[in-house]
């Protein structure tokens, strides 16, 4: 990738609102930020205010606008309306030439929509993630849908995810496979060695993640009396990173706090979150982002939800996808931890979602196609490949 000292470079504007957006952007940005062909312009928007400013830094990434949009129990519409709105007015006043937008939430549905009325082109980066099922998950799926409508690139994680877009009569010259940021994140994040582990016991640990809107109220406290009952093994540290939506910690901190074996601690920061899945035995989880991240380090992952948009993972043998029952959870958990063959086989499956490429892979592309001003071709790096 080259450009002459007086190009003018390409005024790139990365929309993101929450940590995964930040984690998986951050490669994005850094590489856009180290050569003079483009200058990014990063736009937070606040949907997770107190996560992101506490990371940002900390990765290399420089947010020029911050927004502030978020309202106490403000329903999805309002934030929606909100953020259209504001995003809307810094892109009239940027002027970007491009919107790159991550992932699926409220957030990169408001940019691309922003974009789109501003007719300003947008590069979806992790695009063509489906479950196949409009509401689950909720409103992910819409999001991500809607997206695939607006984009001009499609940065995909996978051939399956790229070969949804195609069926869904996206052009096949503007898909692109590439791999999934989070995995340069992660490799990069690692290389560096300044996360904390938060684990404290030699004992068999489990790293849980808990916060899918479907899966809150009762099934939430469903899945909280079956790590009370993994607990009860006496052999096992479950640590829990609490989100910070107040309809997670009404449900979780009753029936959680202060039982033996189960440590719940404050949203940790990407650091040391990447330090403490390191660390972990095994992960217990209704994230997305966790599901391409423990395959990476060789953990078994256990994927607490109906439906995945990242069945790789499944048909890999990295993860299972157990859903909610409080029984189905502990009986899984349980034959993990005491069935040493089946645990191997599982930790040693490998990783479908990325080499640690995908952001070069997404700029040179981006390089070629603004010099060339039109969606064509594959990359230097060529497209990532599970084969």
């Amino acid at each position: 990738m080259s450009t002459s000292p007086s190009a003018v470079p390409v005024r790139a504007m990365l929309v993101l609102g929450t940590r995964p957006e930040a984690i998986k952007l951050a490669p994005v940005a850094r590489a856009m930020a180290a050569v003079s062909q483009f200058e990014p312009v990063v736009v937070t928007t606040g949907q997770h205010r107190e996560m992101l400013h506490q990371m940002l830094g900390l990765l290399g990434v420089d947010a020029r606008i911050s927004l502030d949009v978020m309202r106490s129990r403000q329903q999805l519409s309002d934030l929606t309306a909100r953020l259209v709105g504001e995003l809307g007015e810094v892109i009239r006043l940027e002027r970007p030439d491009l919107v790159v937008v991550q992932g699926d939430t409220t957030t990169a549905l408001a940019g691309a929509l922003a974009a789109f009325y501003e007719k300003i082109p947008v590069a979806h980066v992790e695009a063509g993630l489906r479950t196949g099922v409009m509401d689950n998950p909720f409103p992910e799926e819409l999001n991500r849908s809607l997206i695939g409508r607006m984009a001009r690139w499609h940065f995909a994680p996978t051939p399956r995810a790229a070969r949804h877009l195609t069926d869904e009569g996206v052009p096949k010259e503007q898909v692109f496979v590439t791999g999934n940021t989070v995995i340069d994140n992660l490799l990069w994040v690692l290389a560096e060695g300044a996360g904390t582990s938060a684990f404290r016991t030699p004992a068999k640990r489990i790293l849980v993640t808990l916060h899918r809107r479907e899966n809150q109220g009762e099934r939430m406290r469903g899945m909280g009396r079956a790590l009370r009952r993994l607990a009860g093994r006496g052999d096992v540290e479950i640590l829990l990173p609490l989100h910070k939506s107040p309809a997670v910690r009404e449900v979780l901190l009753p029936e959680l706090d202060g039982h033996e074996g189960i440590a719940l601690v404050e949203p940790l920061g990407y650091l040391d979150f990447a330090a403490t899945l390191a660390e972990c035995d095994l992960v217990l989880t209704d994230s997305g982002g966790i599901q391409e991240e423990a395959p990476s380090l060789s953990k078994p992952a256990l994927v607490l939800r109906t439906t995945t948009e990242r069945p790789e993972a499944v048909e890999a043998g990295a993860a299972r996808l157990i859903g909610t029952d409080p029984e189905a959870i502990v009986d899984a958990a349980a034959e993990l931890l005491d069935d040493a063959e089946r645990y191997r086989r599982m930790a040693g499956a490998g990783n479908p979602f990325g080499d640690g490429r995908a952001a070069g892979r997404v700029l040179a592309q981006l390089a070629e196609d603004f010099a060339a001003d039109v969606p064509v071709g594959a990359t230097a790096l060529g497209p990532y490949s599970t084969a």
